[in-house]
């Protein structure tokens, strides 16, 4: 541990970040010079152009699981680390591919077309995509099989006779089954939920395919189209029970290994302690989450590129970039290492355009007692809260941490906008969580995009993909490479939020909070001092 006597040395110099307006959470004393300079070097080097590059590469596909944009995407990062220097025999950068066996084959989108005809009418098409890129690529859900199909359209489950084609509003999942067993020859679903509405009054969610799958089972065809495609099919049936739809489908479905990368930056004098950053390749989207492949790896690359020009000096501990298949990844690099991880970073979309999507950078901390009593200035954002039991929290100071990095980017960038929350649980965070591993999750809420067809690059603010990431690596950097002055301002943060919370919890009039917060108060002084030693 650090001698207690340097503590009281570098309060004096501590002043807190007054920056309410900017941040919905609490304070974090202000930087210290040399915790400046380490921000202004990685936010100098990192590239946003190459980032966006990786983005848009990455928006061009529709990425399942293994499937053929899935791995065009995994070998674009594995080449941009080669550049960077990492490699598989590499002794500082290492670069590592696994490959694991997956029960289920990987399933590609080809192509679909669905057309509709009124009597007298010609056919029009509603929805089709050829290309990967196309705009309505999710009209297909992820595992629908090759199929085509015509017939008569119907609006209810109940309606539902040999030869037609259901046009529902509920789960494809749900319903399909129930529809084939009716007689029913194709399923066609729609509707977008609550935190999906255009903020702006635009109503551009009505032209939003949601993004969904089935069960691999499904074994008629089965399409989503937009609400205002649904709307326009509901209209024409019940202006002539004769209208018709035509859905053809062709997807491809391979038994193929699921890939994992796996980048370190070796630590210099710890190297069996980790800290890891995950971000997921599969789903289709720009925000979600080629936002996130793209930032993390220019985050890898600016931190090895400063390392290997002199900029800064090897970290002590290891810190490990893990890009592949959502929550899977976690528990296949968990299953693998045998480092002992310190902490963990979920990077999940953190690159929305708050001007764009309505969406502004979050963080979401590790379960504490906010998620268990929800007392200002702490708020749920509309994904929803998750239980959590008083006995299951962990205290720690990672968010602590995350915090500050978020300050610390803020300072560099005055007009940026941030908010933390309570845990909600949803990406790879929660997979370390449940190893008893603190983890974060960086991203970005609510985005009416998120899921839909509308989440594509026009929405991306590649400004905003470096300020979140800036704020990763940060945090990453600072349990790596562990200095005294910086668990002196950890140790203040924390006993600032300690205050903030307890005068909620007195306001509340909540004794089962104010216990849980003085406990984890303490706790978290003690894991900073046992992880930053």
């Amino acid at each position: 541990m650090f001698p207690r006597v340097s503590w009281l040395i570098l309060f004096a110099s501590l002043a807190p970040v007054q920056d309410a307006e900017r941040h919905v959470g609490p304070g974090v004393p202000a930087a210290t010079a040399e915790q400046r300079a380490l921000v202004l070097k990685i936010h100098g080097a990192f590239d946003v152009e190459r980032a966006f590059e990786t983005i848009r590469f990455t928006d061009g596909y529709y990425r399942a699981p293994a499937n053929e944009g899935f791995d065009a995407v995994i070998d674009h990062v594995a080449a941009g680390l080669r550049q960077a220097g990492f490699r598989e025999d590499g002794e500082r950068f290492q670069l590592e591919i696994l490959e694991t066996p997956r029960n289920q084959p990987a399933w590609t989108p080809i192509r679909a077309r669905l057309e509709m005809t009124q009597p007298g009418g010609e056919p029009v098409v509603l929805h089709a995509f050829d290309e990967p890129s196309d705009p309505d690529r999710t009209m297909l859900p992820i595992n629908a099989p090759t199929g085509e199909a015509g017939g008569r359209v119907v609006l209810e489950l109940d309606d539902v006779e040999k030869g037609t084609i259901l046009v529902t509003e509920e789960s494809l999942s749900r319903v399909a089954a129930r529809a084939r067993s009716k007689g029913a020859i194709a399923v066609i679903g729609a509707g977008v939920r609550g935190f999906n509405v255009d903020p702006t009054g635009q109503d551009r969610h009505l032209d939003a395919i949601p993004f969904t799958s089935v069960f691999r089972q499904i074994d008629l065809p089965v399409a989503v189209v937009s609400q205002r495609t649904h709307d326009r099919i509901a209209a024409a049936v019940k202006a002539d029970a004769k209208t018709t739809l035509r859905l053809a489908c062709e997807t491809r479905f391979e038994k193929k290994p699921l890939r994992t990368i796996v980048a370190r930056i070796l630590g210099a004098s710890e190297p069996e302690r980790a800290i890891a950053i995950a971000s997921h390749v599969q789903e289709p989207g720009a925000c979600d989450n080629a936002s996130g492949v793209g930032g993390t790896l220019e985050a890898a690359r600016c931190l090895a590129e400063l390392i290997q020009a002199g900029e800064l000096e090897p970290p002590k501990r290891t810190i490990v970039f893990i890009i592949g298949d959502e929550m899977t990844q976690s528990r296949i690099w968990l299953d693998h290492t045998r480092r002992a991880v310190l902490a963990a970073i979920s990077v999940d979309m953190v690159g929305e355009s708050k001007e764009k999507t309505g969406a502004i950078a979050l963080l979401e901390r590790t379960p504490d007692p906010g998620a268990a009593w929800v007392l200002a200035p702490d708020a749920h954002t509309p994904w929803g809260a998750s239980p959590v039991d008083e006995d299951d929290l962990r205290p720690n100071g990672l968010a602590v941490i995350a915090r500050s990095a978020l300050a610390d980017v803020r300072d560099r960038e005055p007009t940026w906008t941030t908010r933390e929350h309570p845990w909600e649980g949803g990406s790879d965070h929660d997979i370390f969580l449940r190893k008893g591993i603190p983890a974060v999750l960086f991203w970005h809420f609510t985005d009416f995009t998120y899921h839909t067809s509308l989440d594509r690059l026009e929405m991306i603010d590649p400004t905003e993909v470096r300020r979140t990431m800036v704020a990763v690596a940060l945090t990453a950097w600072r349990i790596a490479s562990p200095d005294e002055a910086s668990l002196v301002r950890y140790r203040k943060a924390v006993e600032m939020e300690q205050a903030l919370r307890l005068r909620a919890a007195n306001e509340a009039e909540s004794p089962s909070a104010i216990r849980a917060w003085k406990k984890w108060g303490d706790g978290a002084i003690t894991w900073l001092e046992k992880v930053l030693d």
